[in-house]
């Protein structure tokens, strides 16, 4: 019998699970020797990271694992995005998602690449078992100060969901909307639920911004988004403010 080219045992390594793959191989590698070795090494790397890629994220479950425990049953992630900018709104995501599930490269959004926010943005949305978007504008983040639109926001987020969460975890946030919580800091890095509103909120922002880009281009919203970069703050000081601009943010540049 002919014996299988590397060729034919790299198209059958790529059907088998990476551990399962490392292990095949390395029995193959006897007859083989170093080029194979080398390719049963590079599964070996490939299993080890889905591996630390899965501890990681079980790490992320703690929260959730122990509000499970204590009885609750909807446990609902709240996060924002853009509480820093110079212009455009903030904008509350809460998310519920299904006991035990693990998403691949979730983490806290600032983590992540835009590309893969963007595939996590629609993965998190379909796999979710509930989820709400809030979003308050610029304007009123000068009216009641941006802490207190944060809060709108996810008051919005929550108050939008098919199935309201009977357990939220909020990222150094208060809420007296008669929903138990726990506040926990950085908890976009440290909950998975968390990380996943995250997301939302990021991606829905980032695309206004991006619409806002193109009705102001010359502020380059684009790009930075809205937030304080030399680029922008040098855009206002030839330009004045735009209507999307917080005043209450950029009184001491114009």
């Amino acid at each position: 019998m002919k014996r299988p080219t590397i060729k034919s045992l790299k198209e059958k390594a790529e059907t088998m699970e990476p551990f399962e793959a490392f292990s095949w191989l390395k029995t193959m590698s006897e007859e083989y020797g170093e080029s194979v070795k080398k390719l049963a090494d590079k599964y070996y790397k490939r299993a080890e990271a889905i591996k630390k890629e899965k501890e990681r994220l079980l790490a992320m479950t703690a929260i959730e694992s122990s509000a499970y425990e204590k009885g609750y049953t909807l446990i609902g992630g709240v996060d924002e995005a853009g509480r820093g900018p110079l212009a455009g709104p903030v904008v509350a995501a809460c998310v519920i998602l299904p006991k035990g599930l693990l998403i691949n490269k979730l983490n806290d959004s600032k983590k992540i690449s835009e590309s893969v926010r963007n595939e996590l943005y629609e993965t998190i949305k379909n796999e979710a078992i509930s989820y709400g978007i809030g979003i308050v504008e610029h304007h009123i983040i000068d009216e009641i100060n941006i802490y207190e639109a944060t809060k709108r926001a996810m008051e919005l987020a929550i108050g939008c969901m098919k199935q309201t969460p009977d357990f939220l975890i909020l990222d150094a946030m208060v809420l007296n909307n008669g929903i138990h919580y726990t506040s926990v800091p950085k908890a976009d890095e440290k909950s998975v639920s968390v990380a996943a509103a995250s997301i939302l909120a990021k991606v829905t922002r980032d695309r206004i911004m991006q619409k806002m880009d193109r009705v102001y281009p010359e502020y380059g919203f684009a790009q930075h988004k809205g937030y304080g970069t030399k680029a922008h703050i040098e855009a206002i000081k030839e330009k004045g403010l735009c209507p999307i601009h917080r005043r209450s943010f950029t009184k001491n540049i114009v």
